[in-house]
């Protein structure tokens, strides 16, 4: 089994001085494009409504990601609640714009860092940080405890794409194995449907950081993926994500990247009162999509069947599975 990057900076000392290095961005908070600059240690909250301690809002071995991370053995996913982002749309909207709720289930970096513990010992493949960014500075915290505890698996940055690239440089060679979607092809639709303004323009300056750590070469050890970088991307219906502005940004950056276009768009949380998302994708939505992968030469990746929808509905109290295929 190839070695995570992180137990190489963990024992030059690099590891502890970026965590160091980190905890002074929440005084004055720009863990994410928005920079709200107010202090979450203090309480303070930004759009994202958290304060200092990661949120967990669920943990478990997830046996629905792409089949490279999910493996036989599943994901160590941690879902953290709350959101940087405010998607009409959003699929997990009761964990991530429920923050009343949410942040009744904040807990200390040592507790995260024993949950890291507890799904390496369940046998999962790796630790799938989900909707990480607005908690980046305390997660690295936990990394570095987890890993003076023995943590050894690759760690998958699961993200929405809106990033700050000071962050992720602080993640080079802690995170093997990056996953952000690549929601909008046009700042507007990101500002309209998301409230993220600037979204297209930062999230691509956040995958062109990615890619420049990692690459585009999938690595692959017993089966499963232990450090690559894998862009998501989910059809919206009235082709509100802009998709061939991503493909085409992809394909100018490099032709090899891995590419997870998604189906399973339903509208769920606002989407149903927006007469453009109020529908599931149609059949020529999916074709198109499928066409602009071959028009840009993205032959790398994975494509979920047009009834995506249908299996997947996130229930956070249960695994459920998400059918992906090659």
């Amino acid at each position: 089994m190839t070695e995570p990057s992180y137990i190489k900076l963990f024992h030059s000392g690099e590891l502890e001085r970026r965590v160091v290095s980190a905890e002074k961005i929440l005084q004055s908070c720009t863990s994410c494009p928005r920079n709200c600059k107010v202090n979450r240690t203090a309480n303070e909250f930004g759009t994202c409504q958290s304060g200092s301690k990661p949120v967990v809002s669920s943990y478990t071995p997830h046996f629905g990601e792409e089949p490279l991370l999910s493996g036989t053995k599943g994901a160590g996913n941690i879902f953290f609640g709350n959101c940087n982002l405010r998607c009409d749309f959003c699929q997990n909207f009761i964990i991530s714009q429920n923050p009343k709720e949410e942040n009744k289930l904040a807990v200390s970096t040592e507790r995260l860092s024993e949950i890291m513990l507890e799904l390496q010992n369940l046998g999962c493949h790796n630790i799938g940080l989900v909707s990480p960014t607005h908690f980046a500075v305390p997660i690295l915290s936990s990394i570095y405890s987890a890993v003076k505890t023995g943590l050894k698996l690759p760690i998958i940055y699961n993200t929405n794409g809106y990033d700050s690239v000071e962050i992720l440089k602080l993640y080079e060679d802690v995170v093997d194995i990056y996953l952000p979607d690549l929601k909008y092809g046009s700042n507007d639709a990101g500002r309209k449907y998301s409230k993220a303004p600037g979204y297209f323009e930062y999230a691509k300056s956040a995958v062109k950081e990615m890619y420049r750590q990692v690459g585009s070469e999938l690595i692959i050890g017993n089966g499963v993926l232990v450090r690559g970088l894998i862009v998501r991307h989910l059809i919206l219906p009235n082709n509100l994500a802009d998709t061939e502005e991503v493909f085409k940004f992809i394909s100018q950056l490099d032709k090899k990247i891995c590419i997870s276009l998604m189906t399973q768009y339903f509208p769920t949380n606002k989407a149903n009162t927006k007469p453009l998302l109020n529908r599931n994708i149609n059949f020529a939505e999916y074709y198109k999509a499928m066409n602009l992968l071959d028009k840009y030469g993205l032959e790398n990746g994975w494509v979920q069947e047009l009834e995506s929808e249908n299996y997947y509905r996130p229930q956070f109290e249960q695994t459920r599975i998400e059918p992906f295929t090659k």
